[in-house]
């Protein structure tokens, strides 16, 4: 059996990693393509490296340009490609362009879709990753939900694909990086923190850095934050650049380049509070057991704010505290491949 996975952000290097040596495990063969969606050294080539991902098997090379664009380049590369490697089925995760490109080009092609991380939304249609999601879930075959609420959220648009609750890879690839980071991470040392001393943040989202009164209300805030305790914000490319645009003041944070997986699970042990936009880096803090606040009006993890490890920065407070079950034990890698593997012997392949 041939799965193609289908990446092209950070997200999914992390997310893909334990679901490629789950379905290995079970025999398949695969083939991963990078759409090329990250396509700066330090927001790709060290995921590669650090999560023991193969080298891609196809690098499409395309990044840059509209949503539209970009998309579309995509969508075309992609719809050729898979006329050549004919999979069984497409594994896409998350809810870049990339993964929707990739669900659209199978989906014509007539290739069962398996889209990992389904279900999640923030109601919010302005949002580009929650137009991605919606539509691969709606036409994808076997819809993998990490959390209850992504089920609920399925049950109630009535997708046609199968809905399965998995638990989340990004736990899975968490608990392998954290045990690693513990004698290979060297960012502390680097940058001269101490845990316990500092709060972690990332600003990414195009909302924030295509918008220079946004940014700047981010930066803003940020500082007042590092009033209390140092922030260090590793700096996305995009992110640099605007900062760079709008010449904002950022005295009291503390400026870094993007850091690859095991120095990002260091910088989570060691911090007191996270601050992000970024919906992987929410979760990441509750598997560190960090409270986070989420620099956005509204994020698809709602049980991370139900749960009280999350609050949005218009919110003042967290909610009570509590532990959350859904994200399973560390083998939802395991559970996805299970099911495919099931699903594609109904199908007599």
């Amino acid at each position: 059996m041939r799965a193609m996975i289908v990446v092209g952000a950070r997200p999914q290097f992390m997310k893909a990693a334990p679901v490629l040596k789950a379905l290995a495990a079970r025999g398949f063969e695969t083939v991963l393509v990078h759409t090329g969606q990250h396509y700066d050294a330090a927001m790709s080539d060290v995921f590669f490296d650090e999560l023991g991902l193969p080298a891609p098997d196809d690098n499409l090379g395309i990044s840059g340009g509209g949503h539209g664009a970009m998309t579309g380049r995509m969508l075309e590369a992609l719809e050729a490609l898979m006329q050549v490697r004919q999979p069984d089925i497409l594994v896409v995760i998350g809810d870049t362009n990339s993964t929707l490109a990739a669900a659209l080009a199978a989906v014509k092609l007539h290739i069962p879709i398996a889209h990992v991380e389904s279900g999640l939304r923030c109601h919010d249609l302005t949002v580009p990753e929650e137009v991605n999601r919606r539509m691969t879930d709606h036409v994808s075959d076997l819809l993998f939900c990490p959390t209850r609420k992504g089920v609920t959220n399925l049950e109630a648009e009535s997708p046609p694909g199968r809905i399965l609750l998995t638990g989340d890879v990004s736990y899975d690839c968490v608990l392998d990086l954290s045990e690693r980071a513990q004698g290979h991470a060297t960012v502390l040392a680097r940058l001269d923190l101490a845990p316990g001393t500092y709060a972690l943040a990332t600003v990414h989202r195009p909302a924030t850095t295509e918008d220079p009164e946004a940014l700047a209300e981010v930066i803003d805030w940020l500082r007042r934050q590092a009033e209390r305790a140092p922030v260090v914000l590793p700096l996305h490319p995009r992110t640099r650049a605007a900062l760079a645009r709008a010449a904002l003041d950022v005295t009291g944070l503390i400026l870094t380049d993007p850091v690859g997986p095991l120095d990002m699970q260091a910088l989570l042990a060691g911090c007191i509070e996270v601050f992000t936009d970024s919906g992987g880096l929410q979760k990441e803090a509750y598997f560190h057991r960090k409270p986070c606040v989420t620099l956005r009006d509204r994020t698809e993890w709602v049980e991370l704010v139900d749960a009280g490890w999350n609050r949005l920065w218009t919110v003042q407070a967290y909610a009570e505290r509590r532990e959350i079950d859904d994200y399973g034990q560390g083998d939802a890698a395991v559970r996805i491949a299970a099911t495919i593997t099931e699903f594609l012997k109904e199908r007599g392949q």
